[in-house]
């Protein structure tokens, strides 16, 4: 007689269960996914300009990732719905948007994640290139999720995770952190000027779409009802806070390497190369060794997290609107139309490297990617809200309160974001 792990009773929580640390994974995943080497770079230069002014944003932008992941994922368990179904069921606009989106992103994003990974590895071995260290990132990626077997993809995202968090915490622990000043900038102010930082940190910490992709990842896990909320909830706390910590270690790098000794590094991935300059001069080349290793990890987990995890979303999105049912081999994860956006964000991409970004094409990932997390925010308090979720796990009042802080934050950057991509082409 074969039983199903964990049937009928709370995961984690009853005796004869495995112990509660081995049931986190899926908000480890996206919550590394999330954070890659732009948004380091955005939070290190925050500390390069404001020292730890800005560390109390670190804080609230876990929280607000946290309350918007832990809904996605109530959404899915409660209903048996992925997200994407909510979404099509508010109206076909929904497809309108988000169809163009998935497949302009992915494009776009496929070539800006094997450029930084190429970027780092070209620094930690210079034998070969950035774009040819690129094009080996990208097709690693795609043998390690084109099965789609969602347990070699978290053991790998696991690693990295640690290598990453590792890294980054011993660089920050190297630069002997100023544990008063640290203290002082959890007290929320914004500095003149500061605000769009304050923004870009907080809705930097752990991720975009990827946030989205996490009822997919409960689905490969095999949770997949209600009986799962609390070890979701779990998972997704205990991601955030490594999450948090790993940011933190960042602003710590930035504020006690730059800020204090007035060094401007570049934006976008060569300000982290930047980075590992300053701490091998000052601190050795081990330390500027370790520091990029935590780099290309983070690059990494985000490129090998989007290869599988959004490509779950396409495959959803393709076969729903082609009115496949749930359980179909092709709306899951190794088919069809899941194989086919792993192509599609390594291959195509590839061109990027060599030839250059097309203007309009940036313009326009830039707008649809500025609207994304706005979009993320107000379609969940819909969802949550309505008759679409059961009453029992609708929104509490705290979790309104703070997704309309979310959709405010992320309208406000969206317009930023929007202004800015809108400029660079004109």
């Amino acid at each position: 007689m074969t039983t199903t792990p964990y049937a009928g009773t709370q995961p984690g929580t009853d005796a004869g269960g495995p112990p509660r640390w081995r049931l986190i994974g899926p908000g480890l995943v996206v919550a590394a996914t999330g954070v890659g080497a732009a948004d380091l770079v955005a939070t290190m230069i925050a500390g390069s300009k404001y020292g730890y002014a800005l560390l109390w944003a670190v804080v609230v932008g876990c929280v607000m990732k946290v309350v918007l992941v832990e809904g996605a994922g109530r959404f899915s368990l409660s209903t048996g719905r992925t997200i994407f179904e909510g979404w099509s069921s508010l109206g076909r606009w929904t497809h309108a948007y988000f169809g163009p989106y998935i497949v302009i992103w992915g494009f776009v994003y496929g070539a800006a994640a094997m450029a930084g990974t190429g970027l780092a590895l070209h620094a930690l071995f210079p034998v070969l290139g950035v774009t040819a260290w690129g094009i080996v990132s990208g097709l690693i990626g795609l043998a390690l999720v084109w099965s789609g077997r969602y347990a070699v993809f978290e053991k790998t995202l696991s690693v990295l995770v640690l290598l990453m968090f590792v890294c980054m915490v011993a660089a920050a622990v190297v630069t002997l952190p100023n544990l008063p000043d640290m203290a002082a900038g959890l007290a929320p102010r914004i500095p003149d000027g500061a605000l769009i930082n304050v923004l870009s940190v907080a809705g930097g910490v752990g991720g975009t779409i990827t946030l989205a992709a996490y009822g997919y990842w409960l689905r490969e896990k095999g949770w997949s009802t209600p009986a799962f909320m609390r070890v979701m909830r779990l998972d997704n706390g205990v991601a955030y806070l490594v999450t948090g910590i790993f940011v933190i270690a960042t602003l710590v790098v930035g504020a006690e390497l730059l800020y204090s000794a007035g060094i401007a590094v570049d934006t976008g991935d060569k300000g982290m190369l930047d980075l590992s300059e300053v701490l091998r001069d000052r601190y050795g080349a081990a330390t500027g060794t370790i520091f990029l290793v935590g780099f290309w990890a983070a690059a990494m987990s985000s490129l090998v997290g989007v290869w599988n995890g959004v490509s779950l979303m396409f495959a959803d999105f393709a076969g729903h609107v082609r009115g496949l049912p749930t359980d179909h081999p092709d709306r899951q994860g190794g088919g069809r139309w899941y194989r086919a956006y792993v192509l599609w964000l390594t291959l195509p991409p590839m061109l990027m490297l060599f030839l250059g970004k097309p203007v309009y094409l940036i313009l326009a990932y830039g707008v649809l990617g500025a609207l994304f997390m706005p979009f993320l925010a107000i379609t969940l308090i819909w969802l949550l809200n309505t008759d679409r979720t059961p009453k029992q796990w609708r929104n509490k009042p705290f979790a309104n309160v703070v997704m309309v802080l979310c959709a405010l934050t992320f309208l406000a950057l969206a317009v930023d974001q929007v202004r800015s991509a809108v400029s660079g082409v004109l």
